[in-house]
């Protein structure tokens, strides 16, 4: 059976919570990526709280991303970005997500090497002191792709950190937008530190998180190469529609939940 999640913000929490309890996947919740979630917590903790109190299938989270540089040369944006992060994990504890997914953010239009190598520099020290205290708190940091050009640029910061409390999430329609580099040599690259992934599709200019069965990746493909990782992801479907979801569910191995008769 696929490990599978279903990622979904307030506006579209209700139907994957369903969808969720139907087939028992898990679920990641992106409501708390965002600066007016952040700002209002423990409002929103309370909400979701009352709604997870009968799930008991993996939970996961998404954390802040916006205008979030955790290897900025300017000291004063780090602070701002750790204390977001803090955020997050304090929420996750309260919420028992065991993973939280953090965007890497590179600065793909710097390409020179000597800017390449102290930003590397910076993300092990933030990365590494980070994933020491999530270690502490049972919850895993994984680290997604977004505008990388090269996986090495994340290969390198999880190689030097080595925690087993800081992973690959892999973000397969970031991957084919923002790289010209085979998927092969993406997961060649992160192999084992990839336990976490973001699927969906897209018309190939835009990042459209669109269901499996819609745009130009072919997922019948991409699936048993990400089934043959030597350890087995979880698959978060960061599609847009509950909908969408679902259709892209027979894609996957996935069953009904029993339902309990009497």
């Amino acid at each position: 059976m696929d490990r599978v999640s279903l990622a979904c913000d307030h506006y579209n929490f209700e139907e994957c919570l369903e969808l969720a309890h139907e087939y028992s996947l898990g679920l990641e919740i992106q409501t708390f990526a965002y600066p007016d979630a952040l700002d209002n917590h423990p409002e929103w903790i309370e909400v979701y709280k009352d709604r997870l109190k009968d799930f008991d299938r993996p939970l996961s989270m998404h954390g802040a991303f916006m205008d979030m540089t955790s290897a900025s040369f300017d000291p004063k944006i780090v602070v701002v970005t750790l204390e977001r992060y803090h955020q997050n994990l304090e929420i996750a504890a309260q919420l028992n997500a065991k993973t939280i997914v953090f965007h890497a953010n590179y600065l793909t239009n710097i390409r020179n090497l000597p800017f390449r190598r102290a930003w590397t520099d910076r993300q092990v020290v933030f990365w590494g002191k980070l994933a020491e205290e999530a270690g502490k708190m049972g919850i895993r940091l994984a680290l997604e792709n977004m505008w990388e050009y090269d996986p090495a640029i994340i290969g390198d910061v999880l190689r030097q950190v080595n925690s087993p409390w800081l992973i690959s999430c892999l973000d397969v329609g970031h991957a084919h937008l923002f790289s010209d580099l085979p998927f092969k040599n993406w997961l060649a690259e992160l192999g084992g530190f990839i336990q976490y992934t973001h699927l969906n599709n897209n018309g190939g200019r835009v990042d459209e998180h669109r269901g499996f069965d819609d745009g130009v990746l072919d997922y019948k493909a991409i699936l048993p190469l990400l089934r043959s990782l030597p350890n087995q992801p979880t698959f978060s479907l960061e599609i847009e529609s509950a909908a969408a979801m679902r259709r892209s569910l027979p894609f996957l191995d996935v069953k009904k939940a029993a339902v309990e008769v009497g």
